[in-house]
């Protein structure tokens, strides 16, 4: 009895210190084990931010964490697309009389019509598909992303995400 008591105890212990170890999460964050998603090659170097903002994106993905996945690619495209302009000293274009940018779709629609570069036509037919997603994960109260609706987007996130690096000048 006295040995069970031991090792009903130790086992508890040992589970209390991996409960421990999973809380212990670092100020700014984990790193994800992949990069399904966007691969982080394509950030790697540019913005502290925007690294951050990739491994947040494929940490979500990697845990199942679908409609964080969308809503977090929603928001590095708003960014994406707001670096290009400023990298263009044309960022007044995107923003209301009190200087506060546009909803993601009034950024799309002037990124695309922008004369000051040209988009490719995978580009202009991605933005509005990807930006479609993220708008339900964000903002539909019934709506809830499935692996399958993020696996659909790899590619046009993959081509945009880069083209819209390479336009705002970040590599």
């Amino acid at each position: 009895m006295k040995q069970l008591f031991h090792d009903v105890l130790a086992t508890t212990k040992s589970i209390e210190r991996d409960l421990r170890a999973l809380g212990n999460i670092p100020q700014e964050g984990k790193f994800p084990r992949s990069s399904q998603v966007v691969p982080y090659a394509l950030v790697r170097g540019t913005r502290g931010y925007l690294e951050k903002l990739v491994h947040q994106i494929n940490g979500t993905y990697e845990n199942g964490w679908f409609d964080a996945t969308a809503v977090l690619t929603r928001r590095l495209l708003e960014t994406l697309i707001i670096e290009v302009f400023e990298k263009h000293k044309i960022e007044s274009r995107l923003q209301n009389s009190s200087g506060d940018f546009f909803y993601l779709s009034d950024l799309i629609s002037k990124c695309i019509s922008e004369t000051a570069w040209n988009l490719s036509r995978n580009t202009k037919r991605a933005l509005p598909r990807l930006k479609d997603v993220g708008d339900k994960s964000a903002h539909s109260r019934r709506y809830n992303a499935l692996k399958q609706d993020i696996d659909v987007l790899l590619p046009d996130l993959r081509v945009t995400i880069q083209e819209l690096i390479y336009l705002s000048g970040l590599k």
